[in-house]
């Protein structure tokens, strides 16, 4: 079922949630462990996240080899383990950062022989190494593209043109918006042209980078409906965890704190009072969120699930 059609047959702003493949060597079970408690609020989808490739140094009797890896492979056999499991709809996330075009076909064709009816198309991180996001060869340089080579699949135009079928997919695509810009954008305005440039390729659905100050989202949903922009756009919501969020965060997604959260972060005594903050201040969030009608809450649990079951108890 595709996340517009959860989305226009629910009375009420539905939970959902993000996961983590595990890393090469794990099992399935602590990823399992993490997801039973949240089942009970009925989810109706679940992101599955993909790690685009890094670069790892092997010692050669001294001499240092570089080589590409993945340490977190398995997106979509993830992605139909949950879906066999708990009989929920699964989101693999699509990225153009490592993967070729012929290798996204590939992966949306097993998505459509999985029954795997959305999909979230996104540009992906530059790799460690890289300043700036190079495009993989043979590879898209924009999620635009990506939307485009998903949206043209529906149609029945394989790459190539060496599929004829009457059996095209019918992937419901999810792509990133962000409250506060993409980092790479110059301004919220042109950054927003390029969502609604999204939409007009095929997008359905927007779902929100992390935000702490609910105003963002509000006057984000706000211009991009007086631009044209209709889908539904759902808020991403990911409770502060431990001291070092004070400064991760704002490095790496370039969001803004309140002063009110930093300053219960930094009075706290340890990262369990760290955490119970984070807790509280996503609570305060989302009901707020809730109480404005947004169509689906959706959380950043970073393959831990107590303090989202805290969060949803207080919400659901």
């Amino acid at each position: 079922m595709k996340v517009t059609e959860h989305i226009k047959a629910a009375g009420d702003t539905l939970f959902s949630f993000e996961v983590i493949p595990p890393v090469k060597g794990k099992q399935i079970g602590e990823l399992y462990r993490n997801i039973d408690p949240l089942m009970e609020f009925n989810p109706p989808f679940i992101d599955v996240t993909t790690s685009r490739e890094e670069y790892i140094y092997i010692d050669r009797e001294g001499l240092l080899d570089k080589r590409r890896t993945r340490m977190r492979p398995g997106t979509l056999g993830i992605c139909a383990a949950i879906k066999h499991k708990y009989d929920v709809d699964t989101i693999p996330h699509v990225l153009c950062g490592g993967f070729t075009r012929e290798e996204t076909e590939y992966l949306l064709v097993d998505c459509q022989y999985l029954g795997i009816d959305n999909v979230m198309a996104l540009r992906g991180d530059a790799m460690k190494e890289e300043k700036y996001f190079t495009p993989t060869p043979g590879g898209h340089a924009n999620a635009s593209e990506l939307v485009t080579q998903i949206v043209n699949l529906n149609k029945g135009l394989y790459l190539h043109e060496v599929v004829e079928t009457d059996q095209c997919p019918d992937f419901c695509v999810g792509v990133a918006g962000y409250p506060e810009k993409h980092m790479e954008a110059p301004s919220l305005n042109t950054d927003l042209k390029w969502l609604k440039h999204k939409v007009e390729l095929g997008a359905e659905y927007i779902v929100t980078q992390m935000f702490f100050d609910n105003q963002k989202y509000y006057n984000f949903v706000d211009k991009a409906r007086a631009m044209g922009i209709e889908v539904p756009i759902i808020p991403g919501i990911k409770p502060i965890a431990v001291k070092k969020h004070l400064q991760l965060l704002p490095h790496v997604f370039r969001t803004d704190l309140p002063e009110d959260l930093i300053e219960a972060v930094e009075g706290c005594k340890d990262n369990k009072a760290v955490r119970q903050v984070g807790i509280e201040w996503a609570i305060h969030q989302s009901r707020e969120l809730k109480a404005s009608g947004v169509p689906v809450l959706h959380f950043y649990s970073m393959g831990k699930s107590d303090n989202i079951k805290a969060i949803a108890e207080a919400v659901f």
